[in-house]
C-alpha cells in the first residue's frame, strides 16, 4: 500500500469556499496508523490559512475522532478496530516533551502549523496530481480518511458516541487544561472567563467540577450567557457593561483569584487583569492580534499574566478524565455542539463565525443537508 485514495474538503484560495475532492494520502509509514474519521471540530485555527500565515492549498481540520483502520510498521498500544480521538502532533524527546509540556513542543510549528510532514514535501496529492498541504496539527481531518503519528490518538471506549469526541482534543482540552493545569482553580476559588465560546464554557464547566464558588463568565452574546449560567457560571455580564471590571471585582473581597481571556483583544486582556486580587494570575489563551499594553500598576501588585497553549495539557492523560466526567454527567461538553455533513463545510464555518453554533463537527459520509 503505497498510497490511499480518499475525500477532503480542500482550502483552495484563502478568500474562496472549500472544495470536497479525491485525493491521495501517503500510507503510514513508521508509528503512524490509518484512522477512518467519524467527526471533527471545526476550530477557529482552521482557518489560519485565510490569513497570510499559511499558504492555500490545503487540508485543515485538527480535532478528529475514529477508526483505526490500519497500522503502520512499529506501532504498538493501537490495533485495527480501535477507537481513537486524534490530538495535535508533538515529537516527544524534546525538553519540553520531556517536561509534561507537549504544546510547547521545540517542533510545534512544523509539525502543526505548516502542512507538511517533518522531512517530507507533502503528503497528499490532489487528483491532479499536485501537493496539497494535508498535515494541519498532525492529522488534517477535514476528510474520510487521516494518517496520524499513534502517539497523538488517544484510545477510547468504543461504546462512546465517537462523532461528538473530536473537539475534546484542541477547544474543550484549552478551556479545561486552562482551569484543572495551568491555572490550578481549586475548591472555593474565583475565575472570570471572557468570551463563552467552546474555549471559555469549557472553562466555566471545568471551574464547576473543580469546586470554584464564583465563575463569571462575560460575553457579548446573550444566548451564550444563558448556556453559561445553565453550565455553571454564578454571574454573567455583558461585555459593554458599564465600569466592568469593577463590577466583577466586586463580586468577591479584594478581587477574584484568577481570569482567562479566550478573546485576544487587548482591551478585553487589560479588563481580565484588572478584575485580579493581588497576586491574582490571568491566562491568555486567545491570539492577540494588536500589541498588548500592561500598565505598570497591572503588575506591580504580584499578579501575573500568562500565555497558555493547549491547556498546558498532556491530552492523554486529561481527554480520559473529561470522558469520565461527562460520563458522570458533571462535563456536558456535548451542549456545545452541532453536527453537520462534511460536505457542509461552508455552511459550519459561517455558522461558527456568526455565532449561531457553537461548535460545529463535521461528519464525513453524510452529505444530505
Amino acid at each position: 500500500m503505497t498510497s490511499i485514495r480518499t475525500r477532503a474538503a480542500v482550502l483552495r484560495t484563502a478568500d474562496g469556499p472549500f472544495r470536497i475532492e479525491d485525493v491521495e494520502l501517503d500510507a503510514p509509514g513508521y508509528g503512524q496508523v490509518l484512522v477512518r474519521v467519524a467527526g471533527t471540530g471545526m476550530c477557529h485555527s482552521d482557518f489560519l490559512p485565510r490569513t497570510p500565515m499559511c499558504k492555500p492549498p490545503i487540508i485543515t481540520g485538527h480535532e478528529g475522532a475514529g477508526e483505526v483502520i490500519a497500522l503502520g510498521p512499529g506501532v504498538t498500544g493501537l490495533a485495527v478496530g480501535d477507537h481513537v480521538v486524534l490530538s495535535f502532533d508533538f515529537c516527544g524527546t524534546c525538553r519540553n516533551c520531556l517536561d509534561a509540556q507537549p504544546a510547547y513542543c521545540e517542533s510545534f510549528w512544523p509539525r502543526n502549523m505548516s502542512g507538511y510532514r517533518p522531512g517530507r514535501p507533502t503528503t497528499v496529492r490532489d487528483a491532479a496530481g499536485e501537493p496539497v498541504m494535508g498535515k494541519w496539527f498532525g492529522q488534517s481531518s477535514f476528510a474520510e480518511l487521516s494518517v496520524v503519528p499513534a502517539r497523538n490518538a488517544i484510545k477510547v471506549d468504543p461504546a462512546l458516541p465517537l462523532e461528538l469526541l473530536g473537539p475534546l482534543s484542541c477547544g474543550i482540552l484549552t478551556g479545561a487544561g486552562s482551569v484543572f493545569t495551568s491555572l490550578g482553580v481549586g475548591a472555593g476559588d474565583s475565575l472570570a472567563v471572557f468570551g463563552t465560546g467552546t474555549v471559555g464554557l469549557s472553562a466555566v464547566m471545568a471551574a464547576k467540577v473543580a469546586g470554584a464558588t464564583t465563575i463569571v463568565a462575560v460575553d457579548r452574546n446573550p444566548d451564550r450567557l444563558r448556556l453559561a449560567e445553565k453550565l455553571g457560571a454564578t454571574h454573567t455580564f455583558s461585555a459593554d457593561t458599564d465600569k466592568l471590571a469593577e463590577a466583577v471585582k466586586a463580586l468577591v473581597p479584594g478581587g477574584l483569584d484568577f481570569s482567562l481571556d479566550t478573546t485576544g483583544v487587548p482591551e478585553v486582556v487589560s479588563t481580565a487583569i484588572d478584575v485580579l486580587r493581588l497576586r491574582g494570575v490571568c491566562g491568555c489563551v486567545g491570539v492577540q492580534l494588536k500589541p498588548l499594553v500592561v500598565r505598570p500598576d497591572q503588575l506591580a501588585f504580584g499578579r501575573t499574566v500568562k500565555g497558555i497553549l493547549e491547556g498546558d495539557s498532556v491530552p492523554k492523560l486529561l481527554i480520559p478524565k473529561l470522558i469520565e466526567l461527562w460520563r458522570q454527567d458533571r462535563f456536558p461538553f456535548h451542549e456545545l455542539i452541532e453536527l453537520f455533513p462534511l460536505a457542509r463545510i461552508d455552511a459550519a464555518e459561517q455558522a461558527m463565525k456568526s455565532g449561531a453554533v457553537i461548535k460545529p463537527v463535521l461528519v464525513p459520509g453524510k452529505d444530505t443537508p
